[in-house]
């Protein structure tokens, strides 16, 4: 049995869509004290950025492809808000100064607007990912891209439950 194309397409937009509201439920309820809280090894705010840039980044067919979105701050270390180890080489600050709640929704509502158009422009049927550190074939790595956003999701969906009480709505196919 094979699955056309453009199914494959229909149900990765539907399950972006889905995840990505998800996420956004997340950001949108998060209390102002959970923002930026030391609480955690990666602050929420660290955690939401982290996600969706990854998520915008391989929604590209290609490392090269990429564009970053226009308040993105690459001038630090660590450009997708997530602590590694420091470079003793580098002057520049291990990641940038918190971004705001509204900066990352604007964030959001780029990623979730550039899905439809980002998936009809890949090649599902090719051999490779299109990044170096992916070895598998680009359909699997929509499946990965999927899974990292739903994973940092429920970690954030925990962390609201765990500090607020506050529970995150299952989204469905869109």
């Amino acid at each position: 049995m094979t699955i056309q194309t453009e199914i494959l397409k229909t149900i990765l937009k539907s399950q972006y869509h889905a995840a990505l509201q998800m996420l956004h439920q997340s950001i949108e309820t998060c209390p102002d004290d959970l923002w930026e809280s030391g609480s955690y090894r990666n602050q929420f705010w660290q955690v939401a950025y982290h996600t969706l840039f990854f998520t915008h980044l391989y929604l590209q067919p290609e490392l090269s492809a990429f564009k970053p979105w226009a308040e993105h701050r690459s001038d630090v270390q660590h450009e997708d808000a997530i602590v590694g180890a420091a470079d003793p080489e580098s002057k520049l600050p291990l990641i940038a100064n918190p971004y705001s709640k509204r900066q990352v929704m604007d964030y959001w509502s780029f990623c979730d607007q550039m899905v439809d158009s980002a998936v009809d422009d890949l090649d599902l049927s090719a051999g490779e990912s299109g990044f170096s550190w992916y070895t598998c074939s680009k359909l699997e790595h929509q499946f990965i891209n999927l899974r990292h956003t739903q994973h940092h999701t429920a970690q954030l969906a925990d962390r609201l439950r765990t500090f607020a009480d506050i529970g995150i709505k299952w989204v469905g196919p869109k």
